[in-house]
């Protein structure tokens, strides 16, 4: 028995391999997934959908390394905290790097390049990249736990007083990706331990301050929330969001996290109406919080069965024999030519194979073209409920199209 089949029929890995959207190498080493083409369709989808949001609220792309001097993690307290869980780089010169594990002290050092005006406020940056920690082999698991982790990672540098602001705009953009895929979110307020104070970099002024902004924001928009106590980050308390899937399973999905510590760290300023340096504060935010958790939530969540938007192949085309192939095909390059993901299937199999084929891949729908198809130049369209009915081809167009686009 294959360990697939060892897994339950809706476990993400399963499915994964089932749908070939990743895979994992002996060779490459566990908790480094292996995205094939289907697989790299759905993260740009997902990406492509998080930045969309993200522009219409303002911010820009950035781009940094994924390796940096070690001075770097100390100034910002990352290398006495987390040390044992970095990945390690010396060079031919004796100097000592790391595999970036995050992406907000690199960031600090985009905005510092220049004095910014308190009308440039707030600065939004925003960045895809993959991190890596050296977690614990026994911890990894499936696209859950890995040792590559994909975030689709924000820092927003800004005043205090546009604090609020910010998160709420966040938090709506949380909101929006979410309700596409039917979850509905409660929100963890995850503070310090007060048992722990050495845990924590700033002081607990600092701290207290952070933290009742964070209750101030979710008791002023009527949330769901809890408070977790422990649960904070090494810089800041965040609000964690927390989405239950159809079995059942609670997952931390997006995360906002409110960071007065690496401001301080680093000396982040802008230039007051008074001409004065005043400290800004950061908010670091992740709409999937990775792209790899995000699909395996996903995956399970909707038992592989992907929305059109997102399905790596949204429509495959049949012919029911030879003789429609040249019908089929010209078919086939018309949905392609328009920017929907087809493909033709002249396998040398039954119809009702070819049919059960595209149903076990969950493809969204798929066309059947026969000879009356063929005659008054349609295509009968299915979906994965059922039977449509012969379609004029432009018509089935609009209305791929349509869903797409709305992301229905």
């Amino acid at each position: 028995m294959s360990e697939d089949q060892t897994l339950p029929p809706d476990d993400h890995r399963r499915l994964g391999r089932e749908l070939d959207l990743f895979t994992f190498s002996d060779l490459v080493g566990p908790g480094l997934p292996l995205w094939t083409p289907r697989g790299a369709i759905v993260r740009g989808e997902l990406d492509a959908f998080v930045w969309e949001l993200r522009k219409k609220a303002g911010y820009s792309r950035v781009a940094i390394p994924h390796i940096t001097k070690k001075e770097l993690y100390e100034k910002s307290g990352h290398w006495d905290k987390f040390a044992e869980e970095l990945f390690r780089i010396t060079s031919r010169e004796g100097r000592e790097y790391a595999l970036k594990p995050m992406n907000c002290p690199h960031h600090t050092q985009i905005f510092n390049r220049k004095p910014h005006s308190y009308r440039e406020m707030p600065q939004r940056y925003a960045e895809t990249t993959v991190v890596y920690r050296d977690e614990q082999s026994g911890e990894l698991g499936g696209l859950t736990r890995v040792l590559s982790i994909t975030q689709d990672d924000s820092h927003v540098f800004c005043r205090t007083s546009q604090i609020k602001s910010e998160f709420n705009t966040i938090w709506d953009i949380v909101d929006s990706f979410y309700k596409n895929f039917g979850f509905s979110l409660r929100v963890r307020l995850s503070f310090r331990h007060l048992d722990e104070p050495d845990k924590y970099l700033g002081t607990p002024e600092i701290w207290d301050k952070a933290e009742n902004e964070l209750r101030e924001i979710a008791e002023e928009r009527g949330a769901d929330y809890l408070e977790g106590h422990g649960e904070a980050a090494l810089y800041g308390p965040k609000l964690d969001f927390m989405a239950t899937n159809t079995a059942g399973r609670e997952w931390q999905v997006a995360t906002i996290q409110l960071d007065m510590n690496l401001p301080e760290r680093f000396d982040l300023t802008c230039v007051n109406e008074e001409g004065q340096h005043e400290r800004i504060v950061m908010i670091h935010s992740a709409i999937t919080g990775s792209l790899e958790r995000c699909t395996a939530v996903l995956l399970e969540h909707l038992a592989g069965a992907l929305p059109l938007w997102l399905s790596p192949v949204q429509i495959v085309v049949l012919p029911v024999s030879e003789k429609q192939a040249a019908y089929a095909h010209k078919i086939a390059e018309e949905l392609i030519g328009v920017g929907i993901r087809a493909e033709l299937d002249m396998s040398n199999e039954t119809l009702g194979k070819r049919i059960r084929a595209a149903k076990t891949m969950k493809v969204p729908y798929f066309l059947v073209v026969g000879d009356e198809e063929m005659g008054t130049e349609t295509a009968t369209l299915e979906s994965r409920a059922g039977k449509i009915g012969a379609l004029p081809i432009q018509e089935i167009i609009l209305r791929l199209k349509a869903e797409i686009e709305n992301r229905s």
